[in-house]
């Protein structure tokens, strides 16, 4: 690759060379002088070389690396910036105005702006082996060539295809210029080693690609799609939200509402009938918690009863059981409790027998009341499980 060293981008101006070397390593030599302008690390070898602007000025160089990984080299900047990163190996790189385009050894043709933004993905069914701009100054056309494995080359603008050609053999390199005194030509390497020139005619119209249809609306969007019946039930649901959207959210608040209605009801219910698991009175702070061990007929009721309190001990704390006596028969209705320090966990075990054989089940209370007052500090419902007796019955 090449940059001018003027300060006018003339055709006859003087270029310095650009070299790529196996170690890492890319360098700007003086034409005339033939000493290093600049050295630069890379982070790995460089495979294609292009490059833009005035070496005085100012100038790009993109260099796409073996390990697929794309860098850009200005003036004055000391260490390469990572532009892209291929999925797979670079065929070739190119400039082609403010955008960059690149092919892969995965058959894909891509095209990026200088932000880095992916514009245009060009899927091949034939492996790319080369790739070159064309800038055709007289008709101001610029377009990117594509060499493929079947001996065809393609031009495209943008993700166009504007021409195709057939060639004799496989093409391994494309270069568009002048030629002779030929403005515009194309020169092929071929694989084998041949070396083929191809003339643009002076009256070729490019635009006629352009305009038999490669560009535009695609006509598949025309078709019409076959929607599926779920998704056709939620755009009509959208619609109708679309139309109800005031009278579904009144009625969402409505039921909102009453929801918490119901919910605080029940709470103060719960409260009133004592029947939360932590006791919310301050002169009986208790804490109850029951489970039943046992597949039947014989189970072991669980009960630990806790004082919540800091610093107060309770006294003549009791519980009673109460139950349904033609399903379950109790060891004891009856248990009295000792002094409840506070945060200690107190145990009662009590034995509980099955007496029905038709299924049935039902539930067990617990009471736990204190000396001196009428009304339980605690209750808890024990839903009992079925015996294991019934199930085998």
């Amino acid at each position: 690759a090449v940059v001018s060293t003027q300060s006018t981008g003339d055709e006859d101006a003087i270029s310095c060379l650009i070299i790529g070397t196996e170690n890492r390593e890319l360098f700007i030599l003086d034409p005339e002088a033939f000493t290093v302008l600049v050295r630069q690390s890379l982070p790995s070898e460089p495979v294609f070389i292009r490059s833009t602007g005035l070496y005085d000025v100012d100038y790009r160089i993109l260099v796409a690396c073996r390990n697929g990984s794309v860098l850009v080299l200005k003036k004055g900047l000391n260490t390469p910036k990572f532009c892209i990163t291929l999925n797979s190996h670079p065929v070739g790189i190119e400039r082609l105005g403010k955008n960059i385009v690149v092919a892969t050894m995965d058959n894909v043709l891509m095209c990026y702006s200088n932000k880095i933004k992916s514009l245009w993905i060009i899927n091949f069914d034939q492996q790319i082996t080369c790739i070159a701009a064309m800038d055709y100054k007289a008709k101001t056309f610029k377009g990117v060539l594509v060499g493929l494995s079947n001996n065809e080359i393609r031009l495209y603008r943008d993700k166009f295809l504007i021409s195709s050609l057939a060639c004799s053999d496989t093409p391994a390199m494309l270069q568009f210029g002048r030629y002779d005194r030929e403005d515009s030509s194309l020169v092929v390497i071929t694989k084998s080693g041949g070396l083929l020139v191809y003339i643009l005619k002076r009256n070729t119209d490019l635009s006629q690609g352009v305009a038999t249809g490669s560009v535009g609306p695609s006509p598949q969007q025309y078709t019409k799609l076959n929607v599926p019946r779920k998704t056709k039930t939620f755009v009509e649901q959208t619609m109708r939200e679309r139309e109800s959207g005031v009278r579904m959210h009144r009625q969402f608040q409505h039921d909102l509402y009453k929801l918490r209605l119901t919910t605080a009801q029940h709470f103060v219910q719960a409260l009133q009938k004592k029947m939360t698991p932590v006791s919310v009175s301050s002169s009986a702070p208790l804490k109850i918690a029951a489970n039943v061990q046992g597949i039947g007929p014989m189970f072991r009721l669980t009960i630990e009863v806790m004082n919540t309190s800091s610093s107060v001990p309770i006294m003549g704390a009791y519980i009673m059981l109460v139950t349904n006596e033609t399903l379950y028969v109790l060891e004891k209705c009856y248990i009295a409790l000792p002094l409840l320090v506070p945060g200690l966990s107190y145990t009662v075990n009590v034995m509980v027998r099955c007496t029905s054989e038709q299924g049935v089940t039902d539930s067990i209370n617990v009471f736990v009341y204190v000396k001196g007052r009428s009304a339980a500090a605690l209750t808890a419902q024990i839903d009992m499980p079925a015996s294991e007796a019934m199930i085998v019955g």
